[in-house]
């Protein structure tokens, strides 16, 4: 038996015991992941604050994947293996797994799917997925060693189905981060854009003034003045004005 297929038992249930306390969640800020659907370029986004489409719960990626693992575990018959540590640490490791998938996994999904997109509820369930993902590795190894082949293919083809899960759920929150950090930087230039406009607009010098000259006022009409009587030389009689033609 190689060396590399030997595991401590108790080192083992340790890990597994303790596999929840070191994937504790991290604040690793409010980015967001999923699948994303197909981009449409007839109709692109008209702002850079556009928001992008929903995400996928994580469970409706793992959950498929997880099922048939605990499947299969479950009616795994340790018993036809051959004897041997190989066949006692195997059906430990199958017992931890299945205590996991009950007890550990199912409170770490509930909280990636309460807020689908935010890596600080993902990662927590992805690092443990990982941790899981190990342990099974090491079961399916060991079957090739002890236990029938027919056992041996159910554990390579679950094994596979749940790695293929892993790789989605990878590809779609690097996808999700990848549009978030797009977005970003798309508002962050949309921003800069608007504060240069208006600071541009404020340097730009006020249009002079043009002055209000006022109207002129209407010329005023001469009052008219009566003819002069002219005094008549001494011993003449007084000449009356000729009378004015009254206005029609």
């Amino acid at each position: 038996m190689s060396k590399s297929m030997q595991i401590s038992r108790g080192a083992l249930i340790s890990y597994m015991a303790f596999a929840p306390l070191a994937f504790a969640p991290i604040a690793f800020g409010p980015l967001l992941f999923g699948q994303e659907g197909p981009s449409n370029p007839a109709n692109p986004p008209t702002s850079a604050t556009a928001a992008p489409a929903a995400p996928m719960p994580p469970s409706s990626v793992i959950q498929p994947a997880l099922s048939s693992v605990e499947s299969t575990l479950s009616s795994l018959k340790i018993d036809k293996w051959k004897k041997g540590s190989i066949r006692e640490e195997a059906g430990e490791n199958v017992n931890a797994i299945l205590k996991d998938l009950k007890s550990n996994v199912p409170p770490l999904m509930a909280d990636a799917d309460s807020a689908p997109g935010a890596l600080s509820k993902s990662l927590p369930l992805m690092k443990h997925l990982d941790a899981l993902y190990d342990v099974v590795l090491r079961v399916e190894e060991g079957a090739r060693v002890s236990a029938p082949s027919e056992q041996v293919d159910q554990l390579a083809s679950v094994l596979k189905q749940f790695g293929s899960a892993r790789i989605q759920l990878y590809d779609s929150m690097t996808e999700r981060a990848g549009l978030e950090e797009k977005r970003v930087t798309d508002l962050q230039t949309e921003i800069k854009a608007q504060k240069a406009a208006a600071e541009e607009h404020k340097a730009a010098p006020a249009p002079a003034a043009v002055p209000c000259t006022p109207p002129k006022p209407a010329p005023r009409r001469k009052r008219a003045t009566p003819p002069k009587t002219v005094q008549p030389a001494p011993g003449q009689p007084a000449q009356t004005p000729p009378a004015q033609p009254k206005p029609q």
